[in-house]
């Protein structure tokens, strides 16, 4: 996408059918700034109707993931924003890009190095897979900063860490190693900072080997049903099982079920 200067770039590479969008600014530790924002919505809107894509992974560029978004900038006291600005803009710049990340029909695997702060933090809860390193830090220092939480950090870590641990990082902005977040459940995995790349590689040839749609179908079931009863997400298995049974990969489980070897799914 666009590289402004010091306002940084979001850039794509396709390896297969694997897409990697990488946030580059490493000299502010990969920090976004709105039109870095902007570009990572763009991008996911775009993957989502892709058929030729089966997985997403994001990473940032040099030492860090992602240091939150760019406060400095965007509240220099020489163009401040007039009153509501923040109410009016972040329903469409930050808040999509999460949701974008838990709803779009694409296993999204972060592979995180360094500083992941604020919403880079909350990018790396929302995908489906994370991979840290064990040495890399997660910080919410929303409250140290004077203001609340965004970004779906008091949605996120509660479900994913329970409420102690989310009160003890969202109020205390206590920080958290990649191994202690491992250990919570917050993300996938930690490793060690040489076996990312690997680990993350491996990770994105699975997924993008797999039946896309009915993980895409999977991941939509997981997620409606954090906010379901039993029943309506029974319900809602249904309707996504009716679809998984008419895809090419759906026969080509069974034929290699059958014929007791592994599938070869298309993503089709």
């Amino acid at each position: 996408m666009g590289d402004d200067g010091d306002a940084g770039a979001v850039r794509q590479t396709r390896s297969g059918a694997v897409l990697t969008i990488t946030m580059d600014r490493p000299t502010r530790r990969n920090s976004l700034s709105r039109s870095m924002v902007d570009d990572l919505v763009a991008l996911f809107t775009a993957a989502a109707t892709d058929d030729s894509l089966r997985a997403v992974h994001l990473t940032g560029g040099g030492a860090d993931f992602c240091a939150g978004a760019d406060w400095v900038a965007t509240n220099n006291a020489s163009s401040r924003p007039r009153t509501g600005d923040l109410a009016r803009r972040i329903p469409h710049t930050a808040n999509r890009l999460i949701e974008l990340i838990t709803t779009i029909q694409l296993p999204v695997v972060c592979s995180v190095r360094g500083w992941a702060v604020g919403l880079g933090c909350n990018l790396a809860l929302a995908a489906d897979f994370t991979v840290a390193a064990t040495g890399a830090t997660l910080w919410e220092p929303f409250v140290d900063r004077g203001f609340s939480p965004d970004s779906g950090a008091t949605w996120l870590l509660p479900r994913l860490a329970g409420v102690t641990r989310a009160k003890r990082m969202l109020l205390l902005g206590e920080k958290v190693s990649g191994g202690e977040a491992a250990e919570w459940g917050l993300i996938d995995q930690a490793v060690a900072p040489d076996d990312v790349e690997a680990a993350t590689d491996d990770l994105l040839a699975r997924l993008a080997s797999g039946p896309t749609v009915a993980i895409g179908l999977a991941k939509q079931a997981i997620n409606y049903g954090l906010g379901a009863t039993l029943g309506q997400s029974m319900t809602h298995e249904l309707s996504s099982l009716e679809l998984s049974c008419r895809t090419t990969d759906f026969k080509e489980g069974l034929a290699a079920f059958r014929e007791r070897r592994a599938p070869e799914f298309k993503g089709r």
